[in-house]
């Protein structure tokens, strides 16, 4: 025997005569795809993600939208003062609420989007109470997240409306296949974002926006 013929024989798979058990087989494949298969959970958290950064893309793509932060950004304190948003709220235009919590969202600061889009839902905004109901399934916290649907539901007069509902699953499936034509945030926006969130206190919230980021959100508005 040569050594090339020794080689092949270490190199040759075994045979056994014993029947294939095909059941137990397929039961075993069944079980390693299984192992494989994305969490229930993350691809949920994953949907609400992608869902939510549409409609916050949406939001801040609207007409009037520069227009509502202009409002949000009048101050009602003395100057010098802290703003005290939780104070003002009463005082404050809830669209434009929901547009910097959408901005605060798409520019990474999640928890202040939060804020915001609570102070709008306190106040009886549908569609900020929506962004909470995305966002608390983003997170895996499913009480949260039901806690707000039945807010939205309650606020309408007629129950839910099953249409509203089925053309934001058409646009989200739409978008998630093909791409949005509503603009994201540029960077100048993102940096008046951050140069907010560098004056925010030790609870690290996003504030009131200023003049300076209204006036940015015009500029954004109007390259549309």
């Amino acid at each position: 025997m040569t050594a090339l013929d020794a080689l092949l024989a270490d190199a040759a798979i075994p045979t056994s005569s014993r029947s294939f058990d095909v059941a137990a087989g397929l039961r075993r494949l069944a079980a390693d795809a299984a192992l494989t298969s994305p969490n229930p959970d993350l691809a949920r958290a994953a949907q609400a993600q992608q869902r939510l950064s549409v409609v916050s893309r949406w939001v801040l793509n609207e007409p009037g939208a520069a227009s509502h932060v202009d409002r949000l950004a009048e101050d009602p304190v003395q100057a010098g003062e802290e703003p005290d948003p939780v104070a003002a709220a009463e005082q404050l235009d809830i669209d434009g609420a929901l547009v910097f919590g959408c901005l605060l969202y798409l520019t990474g600061h999640p928890e202040s989007a939060e804020f915001w889009w609570k102070l709008a839902a306190g106040a009886g905004h549908r569609a900020a109470a929506y962004c909470l109901h995305l966002r608390h399934y983003e997170l895996g916290e499913d009480r949260e997240a039901q806690h707000w649907f039945h807010q939205l539901i309650q606020s309408m007069d007629d129950g839910a409306d099953d249409g509203f509902f089925e053309a934001l699953e058409v646009v989200a499936k739409y978008v998630g296949a093909n791409g949005s034509t509503a603009s994201a945030p540029t960077g100048c926006l993102e940096a008046e974002v951050e140069r907010l969130a560098s004056r925010a206190p030790g609870c690290g919230i996003v504030h009131r926006p200023d003049r300076r980021l209204a006036d940015r959100l015009h500029h954004f508005a109007s390259r549309r």
